[in-house]
């Protein structure tokens, strides 16, 4: 899967959940959908429609009430829900799927498969700003879920980061749709 449709992907809190519910043969029902997640209406609804617009979910014609609509999905949408359901794999836990949840955590390790110094894991993810990328290099090495070395072959030395553990089954998970 290409970076930036990951990241337009993961923008949003549930969409990787949503996604992986649906690979593992929860109905596109919506009320089924929230019970499963475990999300507030609001922000499944918010991730719903995002993944409506990004073309990974459609309505089922002929199926549902139209205030209660049943949603499926497309082919694209097949592709990243198979990724989205290793994610949740790997991940069973739900105060470690909160890590999960923010924008950059997917990205970030799906960047980091193999050691990547900061300058290269923000150029792979061009709209992050320095700070919600250091912010989230923070967050995925407290969680053990990225390493970070010191490079002293260089002439300053430089940090370099790279998936372990969890991360990797996460990078790996992600690196299998490229």
């Amino acid at each position: 899967m290409d970076i930036p449709l990951l990241v337009n992907i993961t923008s949003k809190a549930w969409s990787l959940k949503i996604l992986a519910c649906l690979d593992a043969g929860v109905p596109g029902r919506q009320a089924l959908l929230v019970a499963a997640i475990g999300a507030s209406r609001s922000s499944f609804t918010s991730s719903l429609n995002h993944l409506v617009q990004l073309g990974m979910l459609e309505r089922n014609p002929g199926h549902g009430h139209p205030l209660r609509p049943e949603f499926r999905l497309t082919a694209t949408g097949k592709k990243a829900a198979a990724m989205a359901g290793r994610i949740v794999k790997a991940v069973p836990d739900d105060n470690a799927f909160a890590v999960v949840r923010r924008s950059w955590s997917v990205p970030v390790l799906a960047l980091t498969t193999t050691p990547k110094r900061f300058t290269a894991i923000k150029s792979g993810l061009t709209p992050i700003t320095d700070r919600a990328l250091s912010r989230s290099l923070v967050v995925l090495e407290e969680t053990n879920w990225l390493k970070r070395d010191i490079d002293l072959f260089r002439r300053a030395p430089v940090p370099v980061y790279h998936a372990v553990n969890t991360g990797q089954e996460i990078s790996q998970a992600v690196g299998l749709l490229r």
